[in-house]
């Protein structure tokens, strides 16, 4: 064979090896499956292609971050990417992968926030839902870094947490958790004055929490605002149980007992005088009403009378009396609980 042939044949042959080799690079990387269990891949609000690439090439779920971008790039989708939670199946594309970051539907799941929850029990009900890590949602309630860029003075995000039910992606970052449930506290007190002759924004948040923590029926709420209110101007301790529970909760077993009660912490109003350090729990937008617009009474006492409900006194002898009836007095605390309530 003669040079001249074998130059042309050199000429004809290369480009198609290389078309086949080409083929065979794109065949392994834009259409080889995924080999993993199926999984969740979460794309946070505002990020971009650059970080989502990364964590894909990262998480092995596309062999080739760089055709990867060259592919999307190709198909004008760099920026069609929606933020959410996406799963990713076994056996998954790249190209499957990029149809489903695009055009899928995000996974959400509904959860309820109850009024009243403190901050670690929130916790725990996302994570049992598999919404986002306990340890990191706490670590982020408590960081002083955090809160302050989100503009709360405060030791925790504890009473800014709003009761609602929300729809949460799975596998969501506890910051965009606790954004998401700040952004509905100040939607829903949007409207309210916080304005309080006796106390700041951020204690009326406090006082609400313990309003919300005292009583299970509702219509009790601005009377209770009003007993702690008269006890504030008094200069008397609130005495309230729930503060001093709070105060021990990584320790308490649900048995409240005489020790606690006398046990300093921050947030034993047995202990301490005026407010507690700050919210103990996260209350309603009717608990924070209740605050704001408190019923005027004299009373500076109640007792539980085992239902639900309480029994309002204005004396010491009166508040006596009602705790020899309601609380000694075995009778009248038989077969009753505050399960049974029923609201107004």
């Amino acid at each position: 064979m003669s040079s001249k042939n074998k130059l042309l044949i050199f000429i004809i042959v290369t480009p198609l090896l290389l078309i086949m080799a080409g083929g065979l690079y794109l065949k392994q990387n834009l259409f080889s499956a995924y080999s993993g269990k199926d999984t969740h891949f979460h794309i946070s609000p505002g990020e971009g292609f650059a970080s989502i690439n990364y964590r894909l090439k990262n998480k092995k779920i596309i062999p080739s971050a760089r055709l990867f971008h060259y592919y999307t790039k190709f198909t004008d989708r760099i920026n069609a990417m929606k933020a959410g939670t996406y799963l990713i199946k076994t056996g998954s594309t790249p190209v499957e992968v990029l149809d489903t970051l695009t055009n899928g539907v995000p996974i959400l799941t509904k959860v309820t926030i109850p009024e009243g929850k403190n901050m670690y029990e929130i916790g725990k009900l996302l994570e049992d839902a598999q919404i986002t890590s306990y340890d990191e949602f706490i670590k982020l309630c408590r960081s002083d870094e955090f809160i302050q860029s989100l503009d709360i003075n405060a030791p925790s995000i504890e009473g800014y947490l709003f009761p609602e039910t929300y729809l949460f992606a799975p596998e969501t970052p506890a910051k965009e958790v606790i954004q998401l449930m700040l952004k509905e506290f100040k939607k829903q007190t949007s409207k309210l004055s916080f304005y309080h002759d006796l106390l700041s924004p951020h204690q009326v948040i406090i006082l609400a929490s313990i309003v919300e923590k005292e009583t299970g029926a509702k219509w009790e709420r601005p009377t209770i605002a009003g007993v702690y209110l008269n006890r504030l101007r008094k200069k008397m301790r609130l005495q309230a149980d729930p503060t001093t529970i709070y105060g021990i909760w990584e320790n308490y077993d649900g048995n409240l007992k005489k020790k606690h009660l006398l046990e300093k912490t921050p947030y034993n109003t047995y202990r301490i005088n005026g407010l507690p350090l700050g919210p103990i729990a996260n209350p309603s937008l009717a608990a924070i009403k209740a605050v704001l617009n408190p019923k005027e009474h004299n009373y500076i006492y109640f007792v539980s009378k085992n239902d639900g409900t309480h029994i309002f006194t204005s004396t010491y002898k009166e508040h006596l009396k009602a705790v020899d009836f309601w609380q000694r007095n075995a009778k009248n605390r038989k077969g009753k609980s505050w399960r049974d309530l029923k609201q107004k």
